[in-house]
């Protein structure tokens, strides 16, 4: 039996979080890194805001990139090369465009792909208008606990997703590798019967012998 405490005035409040939540999170993305290339994204962020840049990278070459975090003045506040994740959190110690890019500079001949998640600030309140001093009703209480359940729902999705397309990347680059050796053990095979047929029809073949006559 399922009891409901409050208002619909609080599933307003719950839902209107949630709405406020994919903005103030910042940006998620998975996109394409060629070969040689570099890639920069830009975040405007107060000062005083908490920062959150994860990132993984989900195919190609060795699973790895360079990553560059940078301040509105150029100072460089994070910089890790040929890293396959890495999770970065920082305060903002000034107002303005923060930079960060994504390097695939020193691979020749592999693009990759990479997923990166950029927070910037924390969740909204559920009940901003409510006041902190009074204790939660129930329904609040359960409302909080349900928000806190789905956002860790929400990352396990993100991960089990990034584990399934990198565990699926790897195991068809090991059927392409497979195909392509086995199909070139049937041509060294073939090869290899043919010489010997070849060589045994040799051995048993007649040879001609030429006489030659001296004349008196």
């Amino acid at each position: 039996v399922f009891r409901m405490y409050g208002s619909p005035r609080v599933l307003l409040q719950v839902l209107w979080a949630q709405l406020l939540c994919g903005w103030v999170l910042g940006s998620e993305l998975t996109f394409e890194l060629p070969d040689n290339a570099k890639q920069c994204f830009y975040e405007d962020i107060i000062i005083g805001t908490k920062c959150t840049l994860e990132f993984q990278v989900v195919t190609g070459g060795h699973y790895d990139v360079d990553c560059r975090l940078e301040d509105p003045d150029g100072t460089t506040l994070y910089k890790e090369m040929k890293k396959q994740y890495d999770s970065f959190t920082f305060t903002a110690a000034k107002n303005g465009t923060y930079k960060f890019c994504f390097s695939n500079e020193f691979s020749t001949f592999t693009h990759k792909t990479v997923y990166f998640d950029f927070q910037v600030g924390d969740d909204p309140p559920l009940f901003p208008n409510e006041n902190r001093v009074t204790a939660l009703t129930q329904m609040e209480s359960a409302c909080v606990s349900i928000h806190e359940a789905l956002k860790s729902v929400i990352d396990y999705q993100t991960h089990f997703r990034l584990r399934e397309a990198q565990g699926r990347s790897r195991a068809e680059d090991l059927n392409t590798r497979v195909a392509f050796w086995s199909i070139g053990e049937a041509i060294i095979l073939l090869v290899v019967s043919i010489s010997q047929v070849v060589l045994l029809r040799s051995f048993f073949s007649d040879k001609k012998t030429t006489t030659t006559r001296v004349g008196s």
